[in-house]
């Protein structure tokens, strides 16, 4: 017995959230005998999902946050070809002549809850890609990313090479600075391009790793190549100067890199900087 699949819409008015595009199916697939050459049930679903595919391009992608993640993947992706990005973006919801800005977001919050904090205004899309959350919008307010959450923010670009970019400011990022831009990394973007092996094998990189069980002596050396201030380091640890002068020598004959000169410094915070992103 044949099966006929219809998918049909309201012909003057998309479908919305409440009114859910009706799949009517008529009759039931019925294959009495042995199994034909076809596998019926995949040629179905195959046929469905072009079907929806075209009712979704025709009236319009639902109003959600949450999206497809193979439509988003082929939007950021760099091996895809401009056709078929554009035409992922259009099914998105994004009009062809907006950039589009990628936000890569590590955090337990759900993801559509973080995408419309972000862009409460305007088309903003996001979907689960491997360990990486994915949000797609066409401006984004940082101001608005909530406690606990990381972000790396790409620019406002073609949503393959803002991808890229937010996947790296991702890596980047610390309990310390939990939201980064790309564009505010400047020269230190250059540290993601190291490969890992060779960053595990400087001497540097190797000796932070060594005192990685010691989060006070990780916090204080971070505290302290952030500001380059012994005071405001002090500060910002809530410590007495003297204690976390006594607590840095230590660590600088730990790293046996000299911390009170500049070149030691600038050695500890390319160091501290490319331990991290070990595991980024």
């Amino acid at each position: 017995m044949s099966a006929i699949l219809t998918v049909a819409g309201p012909p003057d008015h998309p479908p919305t959230v409440g009114h859910p595009t009706r799949v009517a199916r008529r009759p039931a697939l019925e294959r009495p005998g042995p199994p034909g050459p076809l596998d019926l049930d995949e040629l179905l679903l195959e046929r469905l999902a072009l079907a929806v595919a075209a009712v979704v391009e025709r009236y319009g992608p639902v109003r959600t946050t949450m999206a497809d993640p193979a439509l988003v993947e082929l939007a950021i992706s760099a091996d895809s070809d401009e056709a078929a990005r554009a035409r992922a973006l259009r099914l998105l919801g994004f009009a062809a002549d907006l950039p589009v800005q990628a936000v890569a977001v590590r955090s337990p919050l759900p993801l559509d809850r973080i995408g419309g904090l972000l862009c409460p205004a305007r088309p903003v899309k996001a979907a689960p890609l491997a360990d990486v959350g994915v949000i797609l919008a066409t401006t984004v307010d940082r101001t608005r990313i909530p406690a606990g959450v990381r972000a790396g923010l790409g620019a406002a670009a073609r949503p393959d090479r803002s991808w890229r970019e937010a996947r790296t400011a991702l890596r980047f990022t610390s309990p310390r600075e939990p939201v980064i831009r790309h564009a505010d990394l400047g020269a230190l973007a250059l540290l993601a391009e190291i490969p890992r092996d060779t960053a595990r094998d400087n001497a540097d990189v190797a000796a932070i790793a060594r005192i990685a069980d010691r989060p006070a002596d990780l916090e204080t050396l971070d505290t302290y190549c952030a500001t380059g201030s012994l005071r405001r380091a002090a500060d910002l640890l809530h410590l007495h100067h003297s204690s976390v002068a006594r607590r840095l020598e230590q660590i600088g004959k730990t790293l046996g890199i000299d911390l009170t000169e500049p070149t030691g410094l600038t050695r500890a915070g390319l160091a501290l900087t490319a331990w991290r992103l070990l595991d980024g």
